[in-house]
């Protein structure tokens, strides 16, 4: 655990007081123009945050070498301005209603969530950082259907409770994922859904598996698979995307996964994490501007394998 001094302390504050500054204005102007705010502020964090720059380059890099650099920089600008949007949009979930959030976020393939639920052994939730994801577990409570979601704790912890009162305003449950194991099961044996971001790195200590992903291999988080082959609740794939056409975001549901069970459980979990990540692999190719490219997403390599970045 970080050690609190009084400057980290101070500067805790200070964050603390610039956030809800910043949510405060976004959330009093009109919905336009806050989100016009906000992708300036996300065209300003391009310039000035050198290191989500460098590090949004490399991935690029990685992943589409044979693309322009042009294109790629086209989709890095896409992935800041995405951020702005959702800043502009989380903003203003204090105000939201069932009723105005239709004009934010629509539903598309909600049949595959009435499928999952019929199950009667919860949902687990397989979703990625796209485009304005807080809306997704947001919306979706809005409408009455509640979801635990795993969290890593932010740094500062004034900062990490205001994020997570937004996100619980209408009954959704933060659940710390570093003791997450007991509460996800409970929670599946009472039929309650569950989501899990699934695009980030992940060190060997928290359980992990090198899986593909994007051509690469990433160190995945196993714990979706292993709560789903323990308890055969539902893997629904869910994810947020900007319409451009429709002007709003659209909530999918794509089919519920069949999950193979063959006995052998580390082959079983490893087959199901590489199914994952292949899912989600489909919509950043689909979608490459809406992912979340500045996260080091291939920081932890395999033994041998020599570092991708240098920041």
């Amino acid at each position: 655990m970080p050690v609190s001094t009084p400057s980290v302390r101070f500067a805790h504050r200070l964050q603390y007081a610039a956030a809800r500054l910043v949510l405060g204005v976004l959330a009093a102007l009109p919905r336009g123009w806050a989100r016009s705010v906000g992708a300036g502020i996300g065209w300003l964090t391009y310039w000035l945050h050198r290191r989500l720059r460098r590090v949004g380059w490399r991935n690029l890099e990685l992943v589409f070498p044979d693309r322009a650099p042009t294109e790629r920089e086209a989709i890095l600008r896409g992935t800041f301005r995405h951020l702005g949007w959702l800043l502009a949009e989380f903003a203003r979930f204090p105000h939201q209603t069932p009723k105005t959030i239709e004009q934010v976020i629509v539903y598309d393939g909600y049949e595959n969530f009435q499928r999952a639920t019929t199950t009667g052994k919860g949902v687990l939730y397989l979703t990625a950082h796209f485009s304005a994801w807080e809306l997704g577990s947001f919306a979706h409570c809005v409408h009455g259907h509640p979801v635990a979601y795993l969290n890593r704790p932010l740094d500062n912890p004034l900062v990490d409770t205001l994020v997570n009162r937004y996100r619980c305003l209408w009954g959704n449950v933060a659940v710390d994922r570093r003791d997450s194991a007991r509460s996800v099961l409970e929670r599946l044996r009472r039929g309650d859904a569950v989501g899990i971001l699934m695009d980030q790195n992940v060190l060997p200590e928290e359980g992990m598996v090198f899986a593909p992903f994007l051509g690469l291999p990433a160190a995945t988080t196993t714990g979706l698979a292993r709560f789903a082959l323990r308890t055969g609740a539902a893997v629904l794939p869910s994810f947020v995307l900007w319409d451009e056409k429709l002007g709003k975001y659209r909530l999918r549901f794509d089919p519920p996964l069949d999950l193979t069970a063959t006995g052998e459980a580390e082959a079983d979990v490893a087959a199901a994490t590489a199914l994952f990540n292949q899912v989600i692999e489909s919509y950043v190719r689909r979608y490459p501007d809406q992912w979340l490219w500045v996260h080091r997403r291939w920081r932890t390599r395999p033994p041998g394998h020599p570092p991708l970045y240098s920041v």
